[in-house]
């Protein structure tokens, strides 16, 4: 007589998920790049996966990440482990307390698999990461190790952050989803800044459903969303556009009539047409600020950083503050006025392209965030969906932006779209 065999404990099957992440890890790590080097990883996870296990060993008492892998753009800091924020800097001299976005997932019950790679704080200059679908292609940034992990499949979901296009962009190269949520929303708490009114906290995921979950534990001022019609979708038609590659602006047609055989009404607006000014403010608000936030260590190890954000320091430091204040006031009237062709023109998502195209080829460079910029600059939450292949056999995305504060419905919205072009394939 066979006994049945008996069924695995909490414990075991963590402990399961981490032995198959160092096999992944030992095949696909070697090639991609994505994680900041930690000693005795697998022990210190083997280890917080025993107390997970022994903390929640009713199931149903088991919060909605439980034992899920996570990965942290090496901005955020964690308690036991260094930040470096892919600088030369000392990390004596970068450390705080532990990031407020990365204490609520671990409480959800996410394990912090491994820092991830950034560009240095949060910029242009890359880290070794490479495109999982391409090595000789750029992951983008400044997330690129949280892309990477993501799309290599070596962590469920990835903090990161955008500035400029720095989640939207990478999830596009890499083929996963991006969220960057509405200015706010998500705690910055514990990361290393950027330009505070442009930074925003976002994540990465294979899906939808498990950024919602996510962002359940980490918005700020949770709403709860209605049971609304389909959203109408508009494309911002004007010089923004332009700047997208002919491949890209094809696919972008090709996914707004998927959207439109799916039941969405889909329409062109006029907006963004004075384009240029939008990009100009945005880059006096980044130099600004990154002066303000970089004073310090920048005073005491200048040689140590970067020419490239070394030149962006320096031309923030001859920024006067009521220049800032002009700027920071157009950028709140680029949020109200993009609001306003919302409710004037009757849609509730704009739709756009989430890169120029597809990654570029080289590691030189992270690829252009400027299809990411309006949106950044004017906070409003954005989610990037992979929506096709370039000729060349890498992702592209395409983007949805909701208006400011609309993250819940964004997100609901976002995760109906995702099932009807996959239908639609």
């Amino acid at each position: 007589m066979k006994t049945k065999p008996r069924p695995q404990t909490a414990s075991e099957a963590l402990l399961g998920r981490i032995h198959a992440f160092e096999e992944l890890y030992t095949q696909r790590e070697p090639h991609v790049h994505a994680f900041v080097a930690e000693e005795a990883r697998f022990k210190r996870l083997q280890r917080e996966a025993r107390a997970l296990a022994n903390k929640y060993k009713k199931p149903e008492k088991r919060p909605v990440l439980f034992g899920l892998l996570l990965g942290v753009k090496d901005i955020f800091h964690v308690d036991g482990f260094p930040t470096h924020a892919g600088s030369h800097l000392p990390a004596r001299a970068l450390q705080g307390k532990e990031s407020a976005a990365v204490n609520a997932l671990k409480r959800a019950g996410a394990l912090v698999a491994a820092k991830t790679v950034t560009t240095e704080f949060a910029y242009f200059t890359p880290g070794p990461t490479r495109n999982p679908h391409n090595p000789d292609h750029t992951p983008g940034g400044s997330s690129s190790g949280s892309a990477a992990a993501v799309a290599a499949g070596l962590v469920d979901l990835a903090l990161g952050t955008q500035t400029i296009g720095s989640v939207i962009r990478p999830a596009s190269f890499c083929g996963v989803v991006g969220y960057k949520p509405s200015h706010g929303r998500i705690s910055a708490e514990g990361v290393i800044p950027l330009a505070p009114s442009l930074d925003h906290v976002g994540l990465f995921a294979q899906s939808v459903g498990l950024i919602r979950s996510a962002a359940d534990a980490l918005l700020a001022d949770r709403q709860a969303v209605s049971a609304a019609q389909p959203p109408s979708i508009a494309i911002p038609n004007g010089e923004y556009l332009a700047h997208a590659s002919k491949e890209m602006l094809e696919h972008l047609d090709s996914v707004a009539e998927r959207l439109r055989k799916a039941g969405y009404h889909v329409k062109r607006v006029s907006a963004l047409n004075e384009f240029a000014p939008v990009v100009q403010r945005h880059r006096l608000i980044l130099a600004a600020e990154a002066a303000q936030t970089h004073a310090a260590w920048y005073a005491r190890y200048a040689h140590l950083y970067s020419p490239k954000l070394a030149e962006l320091i320096k031309e923030g430091q001859s920024i006067r503050a009521a220049e800032l204040e002009d700027a920071l006031e157009a950028a709140r009237g680029l949020r109200h006025s993009l609001g306003a062709l919302m409710n004037i023109h009757g849609f509730q998502l704009w739709l756009a392209p989430s890169a120029v195209g597809a990654a570029p080829a080289g590691l030189a460079s992270t690829g252009d965030p400027v299809m990411n910029l309006p949106w950044t600059q004017a906070g409003m939450p954005a989610l990037g969906l992979p929506t096709g292949w370039s000729a060349d056999g890498l992702p592209l995305g395409t983007q949805l932006i909701a208006a400011y504060g609309q993250d819940e419905q964004l997100l609901a919205w976002g995760a109906e779209i995702e099932a009807a072009l996959a239908e639609s394939k």
